[in-house]
């Protein structure tokens, strides 16, 4: 895709420009995702700002209008998040203007990214393809005797760091894409749980704070009941409190334990690829790990 945006836009009375996130305050950009009522506190942008890359938009007067990230794992392969523009700028052109200058950043790579009901027209405008929904599942939990701890095979403990990379190993495995250092720095904020079987991993999930409590992913497991025994802590742990599963999984035991633990479906968002689709990453067979639930909406 050839692609060459300008250095400024102009829109109405004014012009944008455009910025390096790196130079903006997590002030600003904790307003600018508020504006528009996305959860994320300063420390979540800290922790993206640290982990990605980014450009914003401003106005004349140093505004923050606009924004877009992308999240490189090697060279063939990255993720696109932090996709914000001010509501009036909405249907002027903010939000391809900026994706064209990410597309600069990540040219050769196939991308993947999570849309909302909003941005979908302008990712399937830029050849974006559809996937998979993703439910954003979340509300005040409770714990609950449903079956799957005793059905997963194998026993349930805390995560190590000598853990780590066997987290790595089993998260590439089931997201088809090798993304070590973002795993790495996922595990040191967060807890995590693991089901242990002849003494290896074989399906974990990490909970770190996020927006309005603590959100529990990435999540990945062989099958539902080894889901369901992993995140079971991570729910007990936190009763009473926020939490929050982003999945694809519609229906099933996974699912239902998490509707069941209290958190219900809130919304939806469409997991979208550029390039290689998501069953190009996809290795079957019925040992083979699945992601049940993403680091995020931004990460995947």
């Amino acid at each position: 895709m050839k692609l060459k945006p300008s250095g400024s836009l102009k829109i109405d009375t004014f012009s944008m420009r455009i910025g390096d996130i790196d130079g903006i305050e997590l002030d600003r950009l904790h307003a600018h995702s508020l504006s528009v009522g996305w959860p994320h506190r300063a420390e979540d942008w800290q922790f993206l700002c640290e982990t990605g890359h980014g450009f914003v938009a401003l106005d004349d007067i140093g505004r923050v209008l606009g924004s877009a990230m992308w999240f490189p794992h090697g060279a063939d392969f990255a993720t696109i998040g932090m996709v914000i523009t001010s509501p009036r700028l909405q249907t002027l052109g903010a939000g391809q203007w900026l994706m064209k200058r990410v597309f600069e950043k990540v040219a050769g790579r196939d991308l993947r990214l999570n849309a909302t009901q909003a941005a979908r027209r302008l990712y399937l405008s830029l050849d974006f393809k559809p996937e998979k929904t993703v439910y954003q599942c979340q509300g005040v939990v409770h714990t609950i005797g449903a079956p799957g701890v005793e059905k997963a095979d194998g026993e349930v403990r805390r995560l190590r760091a000598e853990h780590v990379p066997a987290v790595i190993a089993l998260d590439a495995a089931g997201y088809g894409v090798r993304r070590e250092a973002l795993v790495q720095k996922l595990f040191d904020q967060s807890v995590g749980y693991g089901l242990f079987e002849d003494g290896g991993v074989k399906s974990f999930a990490l909970c770190r704070p996020f927006g309005r409590g603590h959100v529990v992913g990435p999540v990945v497991a062989r099958r539902d009941a080894d889901a369901v025994a992993v995140v079971r802590p991570h729910v007990a742990e936190h009763a009473g409190s926020f939490l929050r599963v982003d999945t694809h999984m519609e229906s099933g035991e996974f699912a239902a334990f998490l509707s069941h633990s209290g958190m219900t479906v809130f919304d939806t968002v469409l997991t979208m690829s550029m390039g290689k689709r998501l069953a190009d990453f996809a290795v079957d067979g019925a040992a083979t790990p699945r992601t049940y639930a993403l680091a995020s909406q931004t990460l995947g």
